[in-house]
C-alpha cells in the first residue's frame, strides 16, 4: 500500500535495510544493490527505508547508531556478501568477536577483539529465521540457516544491532537481524542473480512482520 500523500509517509511503521559498500577489491556489493531496490517500497503495510553501512569496523556501527535514532524502524534487516555461499543465509547468531582475515575498508584488521567490551558473548537473531526459511523454500529462493555469520564487519553490526536492540529502552521489542547474499554471477561462482536476491529479501522481511512466534523443526523438513 502507498499513502496517495508524501506528507503520510511519517505516519507508516518503517522497515530499516542495510546494505555494505564494496570490500577486498570488488567492485559492487550484491547487498546494497539489493537494499537499494527495495528502497521506498510497501510490504505489510511498511515502508522499506534502505541504507548504505561502510565495511569498517566500528564506523559501521556508528553509522547504524544514526540510522535507528533517525527511523525509528519496527524491524532491522542488515544484509551482508558472503563470498562462496549459494543461498541466502539467514544468520542465526552473532558473536563478540571481531577476527579479520583481511583488512577493512580503513585498513584496520583486529584480531581477537571484542565488538563489544563487556558484552555478552552472543546474541540471536530475533527474526522468526525458521519461518522465513520455510517461505523462501515454498517460493523457489534457494535459502539456508546459517550458524555463524564470520567475525567480520558482517558479524560485527550484526552483533551491534542486537546489542543496541537489548538495550536500548525505546527499541523495545524491535526485530532484527543479519541475511548474507552470495555474489552476483559477475563476481563469480557459487552466486545468485540479482532479481532472486531483491524477490527473496522481500519474502523474508514480508514473513517477519507477519509471523509472531517462529516456527519449530518438523518431521526433518527445515534444518
Amino acid at each position: 500500500m502507498v499513502p496517495a500523500s508524501p506528507t503520510a509517509v511519517g505516519r507508516f511503521p518503517v522497515v530499516l535495510v542495510t546494505g555494505f559498500d564494496p570490500f577486498g577489491g570488488d567492485a559492487v556489493n550484491p547487498s546494497w544493490q539489493a537494499a537499494q531496490a527495495l528502497d521506498g517500497k510497501w510490504i505489510a503495510g511498511h515502508r522499506i527505508v534502505a541504507a548504505s553501512v561502510p565495511t569498517v569496523f566500528d564506523q559501521s556501527l556508528h553509522v547504524l547508531r544514526g540510522l535507528l535514532a533517525t527511523h525509528r524502524p519496527q524491524l532491522v534487516l542488515c544484509t551482508g556478501q558472503a563470498g562462496g555461499r549459494a543461498a541466502l543465509s539467514l544468520e542465526r547468531v552473532a558473536i563478540n568477536v571481531n577476527d579479520a582475515r583481511i583488512a577493512d575498508n580503513a585498513q584496520a584488521q583486529p584480531v581477537d577483539t571484542p565488538v563489544i567490551a563487556g558484552g555478552p558473548a552472543a546474541y540471536f537473531s530475533s527474526l522468526p529465521i525458521k519461518a522465513m526459511l520455510a517461505a523462501l523454500e515454498a517460493a523457489g529462493i534457494r535459502a539456508e540457516v546459517s550458524q555463524t555469520a564470520g567475525t567480520f564487519v558482517c558479524n560485527h553490526l550484526f552483533y551491534g544491532l542486537m546489542h543496541e536492540l537489548a538495550k536500548r529502552k525505546d527499541l523495545a521489542g524491535v526485530r532484527g537481524g543479519l541475511i548474507h547474499v552470495p555474489w552476483l554471477p559477475e563476481q563469480g561462482q557459487p552466486s545468485m542473480r540479482l532479481a532472486d536476491t531483491i524477490e527473496g529479501l522481500e519474502i523474508a522481511i514480508d514473513c517477519a512482520l507477519t509471523t509472531g512466534t517462529d516456527i519449530r523443526k518438523q518431521a526433518g523438513a527445515l534444518n
